[in-house]
Parts: C-alpha cells; sequence; structure tokens
C-alpha cells in the first residue's frame, strides 16, 4: 500500500457564512493531496500529460463527519490501497483535524485516458514502476 500525508491550513475564502470550510473545497483539499502524493513518488501530472496521458475524474465519494473553519491545519492523508492493474486509479483519502480527528473521508477514481484520441490507456510504465515497490 501507498500512504502519504500532507498538511494544508483552510483560507479565508474558503469559508462560507457559518465560518466553516465550505463543502466542495474538501475536494480541492483532496485534489491537492493527489498531485502532492505523486510529486512525492518523483512524478507529476505535468510529466504525466507531455507522455501523452490524462487523469480525469470519474467518480467522487466523500463523507463529511466533523467541520473544519478558518485557519484550521488540516492532515490529508492519501492511499492507494492496490496496485492498479487497468485504466482506472482509486485514491482513498482522509481529513484530519489538528486533535487528530476524521473530519472527512472520500474515494476518488481517475480514469488514464490517451490524451489525444480521449480513449482509455494504461497507467504510464514509469509511475507503474515507482508505485510496485509499494505493493511487493
Amino acid at each position: 500500500m501507498y500512504s502519504t500525508e500532507f498538511r494544508i491550513r483552510v483560507r479565508y475564502a474558503e469559508t462560507d457564512q457559518m465560518n466553516v470550510v465550505y463543502h466542495a473545497n474538501y475536494i480541492t483539499y483532496f485534489e491537492v493531496a493527489r498531485t502532492e502524493a505523486i510529486r512525492e513518488l518523483g512524478f507529476t501530472y505535468r510529466e504525466m500529460e507531455a507522455m501523452g496521458v490524462e487523469m480525469p475524474v470519474t467518480e467522487i465519494i466523500v463523507r463529511y463527519l466533523r467541520s473544519a473553519q478558518y485557519d484550521d491545519i488540516l492532515t490529508v492523508k492519501t492511499q492507494l490501497r492496490t496496485l492498479p492493474e487497468k485504466h482506472h486509479i482509486d485514491f482513498y483519502q482522509e481529513i484530519f483535524n489538528e486533535k487528530g480527528k476524521l473530519i472527512t473521508s472520500g474515494k476518488v477514481t481517475l480514469f488514464f485516458l490517451d490524451k489525444a484520441t480521449k480513449k482509455r490507456s494504461k497507467m504510464p510504465d514509469i509511475l507503474r514502476d515507482k508505485l510496485a515497490a509499494y505493493f511487493m
């Protein structure tokens, strides 16, 4: 299993009139943490796109348990529980507050697509090689 954590501070613009993080911003936090998880492997979305592979989101499941507020420091845990074998990849993500309490959890599925044809593609070999070590 591949697992990583990323910390983010809630900005004022991400909160609503009730001073809590607007629900859609948790999806942005998931995105930032996924991008950083790939970067920690020594690979980037930019490199993948340069290789002709895109990764659109095809499904998001989010469960909201507690709220976060302006200036809170959140920890976003990102996991790949299985090595992708086909044309999609599932990221399991959890967001914790400063007290270590789980506030949001979710699963985000992305597809690998050929940039030119927009048809299913496989995971780039370079990314597969970097991830394989975590699943042995």
